[in-house]
């Protein structure tokens, strides 16, 4: 009786340890993490708070890397150092109380081995909502409402400037780095568009009557000189023609007429001399 028990309680010590074996792998593959970072990223790792013990930072890691097989669970905060761009849309009164839309595009990267304090101090990857959003929002209202609605267009790259520097000096001890900012497209209202059309097509109109008007005008100063060139030939002829040289003219032309094979007589008056008569030639 007494072996047929000790031989029970053997195998059902031997069953404990291997579920116990079991179960502590399994635990411990469960358990296991590897954290990665993808290539330009910088990962931040953690250990997730136990029930003995509090966790915290391990270390920090450049992409493409994977921090390797723990037991602590471990896990990753990965920041995109890169340069990206941040958009904002506008709508803002200008100077002359005209609300004027338009896009400002800020393109930030973050300087490399800073993923710590970015995680820490500035809201890992929420650092743009929570530390430059507002600010750079604000630079451009700022900027933008020194003009009028008329001056954007051609202020559109001081503007920029002025924004640009603002943001940097902003930045300047933070790990955010501006390369630029852009101005995007700026829509005006219809009405001011409308406006700007009209004005556009009067211009245009305005500048096709002035040529209209340079074509006249040099169209009456050459009828001008060609009347003057008229006026000068008649001038020249009316000296010229004489009574003598009328009288040799028609004697010419009796003479060709007389020497054409089919010709008509003509009776014409003539003077004393057998010349034709000719009044009014002076």
């Amino acid at each position: 009786m007494r072996a047929r028990n000790s031989g029970t309680q053997t195998l059902f010590n031997n069953l404990f340890k291997g579920a116990l074996v079991v179960g502590v792998v399994g635990f411990g593959l469960t358990a296991c993490t590897n954290p990665s970072t993808p290539a330009g990223e910088e990962g931040y790792v953690f250990e997730k708070p136990r029930v003995f013990g509090e966790g915290g930072y391990q270390g920090t890691m450049k992409g493409p890397s994977n921090y390797g097989m723990s037991l602590l669970r471990n896990e990753v905060v990965n920041i995109d150092m890169r340069p990206n761009t941040y958009t904002e849309t506008f709508r803002i009164l200008a100077n002359d109380d005209l609300n004027i839309k338009f896009d400002f595009h800020a393109v930030i990267a973050i300087e490399s081995g800073s993923v710590k304090t970015v995680v820490e101090q500035y809201g890992a990857e929420n650092w743009y909502k929570r530390f430059v959003r507002e600010t750079f929002r604000t630079y451009v209202r700022d900027t933008v409402q020194k003009y009028d609605s008329g001056e954007l267009k051609t202020n559109r790259e001081k503007i920029a400037k002025e924004v640009t520097l603002r943001l940097q000096s902003y930045l300047s001890t933070t790990p955010f780095k501006l390369a630029n900012v852009v101005v995007g497209n700026i829509n005006y209202p219809d009405i001011v568009a409308n406006a700007v059309e009209k004005k556009l097509a009067a211009q245009q109109l305005l500048s096709e009557k002035e040529t209209q008007k340079e074509i006249a005008k040099k169209d009456a100063e050459i009828r001008v000189e060609e009347a003057k060139g008229i006026a000068q030939a008649q001038k020249i002829i009316n000296a010229t023609l004489t009574a003598n040289y009328i009288q040799h003219e028609a004697i010419n032309a009796q003479i060709k007429m007389a020497e054409s094979p089919n010709h008509t007589t003509v009776y014409i008056p003539v003077g004393n001399n057998g010349v034709p008569l000719v009044k009014g030639a002076n």
